[in-house]
């Protein structure tokens, strides 16, 4: 206790997320006067190999293969202890190398498909079809739609429908590597080659094509979002009677979440109501 007042342990507890009782034996040690106990680092048997392992990593080369490469350089540690460092570099970089989308008006927009979805109609018949994605990040204005396929003809028919139904195009829409974005077959992955087409169309549509690296979720996660509320379609599983029915229930859930969606963003006057 310090000039009558007694320490709240549980507060200074969650400030500084650890357990109450290390926080009351730290005070008590302190008002003894003893010095902090400091945990002992001990040495890793990878400390030697770090530097090796990065330079590997950099080459793409997988946690197995660094390990059978690193045990011929006398490295005599388990496999685990190779995997899990691999893993915390990678994630580490992961997280340096994410590009966050800044969200102002008419900035951008992203684009996905929630892929392969699957119901089976009253009559039995079952259907596969893809859900195409589309939202304003920054007014949470939104388009979907249903489709059969995924081609680059239907792909650039659902973004004119897009820029339609949402009021105009955006400075740049944000895409993964679909394959009738980009063109795999010109590029090593570490730079993005665009398909003619595509390129054509963008140009002519008049937005920039911005490509997410593979696995970098949180770029588009406006959208991502968007794709697993699409699974609330499941709900009319056996409820629907063919193709044109399941069609009409897509238009209008994608009627509903756009009449909400510009409700609630015309009270916050991010969104001019169109007439």
């Amino acid at each position: 206790m310090i000039d009558g007042i007694k320490p709240n342990y549980t507060a200074l507890a969650e400030q500084y997320g650890c357990d109450y009782r290390t926080v009351k034996a730290a005070y008590q040690e302190a008002l003894k006067g003893d010095k902090p106990k400091t945990r002992r680092i001990y040495p890793s048997k990878l400390d030697s190999f770090k530097q090796i392992i990065d330079t590997k990593l950099e080459d793409q080369c997988t946690a197995k293969s660094i390990f059978k490469f690193i045990q011929k350089k006398g490295f005599d540690g388990s496999y685990s202890l190779v995997r899990d460092y691999c893993r915390g570099v990678k994630k580490e970089r992961v997280q340096k190398a994410t590009v966050r989308v800044e969200y102002t008006p008419g900035l951008s927009a992203q684009i996905d498909w929630k892929e392969e979805m699957r119901l089976i109609s009253s009559q039995g018949e079952a259907f596969r079809f893809n859900i195409f994605l589309y939202i304003l990040p920054y007014s949470k204005k939104k388009f979907i739609t249903l489709t059969f396929d995924r081609k680059q003809d239907t792909l650039f028919e659902c973004m004119n429908d897009a820029f339609y139904h949402t009021g105009g195009v955006p400075e740049e829409i944000w895409f993964d590597n679909m394959k009738t974005v980009v063109d795999r077959s010109r590029t090593q992955f570490s730079q993005v080659h665009l398909n003619d087409r595509f390129y054509s169309f963008s140009k002519d549509a008049g937005f920039r094509t911005m490509v997410c690296r593979p696995f970098r979720p949180q770029t588009k996660g406006s959208v991502e979002a968007l794709a697993r509320t699409m699974d609330r379609l499941r709900v009319y599983n056996h409820e629907f009677y063919d193709s044109t029915d399941l069609i009409r229930i897509v238009d209008d859930l994608c009627c509903r979440k756009a009449f909400y969606t510009d409700k609630k963003e015309a009270e916050k006057g991010n969104v001019i109501q169109q007439t």
